[in-house]
């Protein structure tokens, strides 16, 4: 026979086996949410964002008190050939100096010059 004090003792003991096993299952069920959380966050910064403090600024050196740098030349200045600089990278800027290879060289782009030359009759 179970006496009173035993089934007490029972009932002490399976409701504090209960509250274990239900603070695991939240442990795990928490962790599970937060590390489905911060993998959708990282999905979402890597391919959603569009951040446009992180990109790369082309112009390093060239007249940064402008707020826009333009040149402009006349035709009849040019002669037969102008060399100009894309890459922003030139000691002569706006005219090329070759920068542009030891750029393309250390990031893997394929930036060149702009060649305007006149048209051969």
């Amino acid at each position: 026979m179970i006496t009173t004090e035993q089934n007490h003792k029972f009932l002490r003991d399976y409701k504090t086996r209960k509250k274990v096993q239900l603070g695991v299952e939240w442990i795990a069920a928490v962790s599970l949410a937060a590390g489905a959380a911060a993998v959708g966050y990282l999905a979402y910064k890597k391919f959603l964002s569009k951040d446009k403090c992180c990109k790369a600024m082309v112009n390093l050196h060239i007249q940064k008190d402008n707020p826009k740098v333009v040149h402009a030349f006349d035709m009849e200045d040019l002669g037969d050939k102008a060399v100009y600089c894309r890459c922003w990278r030139s000691k002569k800027f706006p005219l090329c100096d070759g920068s542009h290879t030891q750029h393309n060289d250390e990031t893997g782009d394929n930036v060149g010059p702009l060649i305007i030359k006149r048209k051969e009759a």
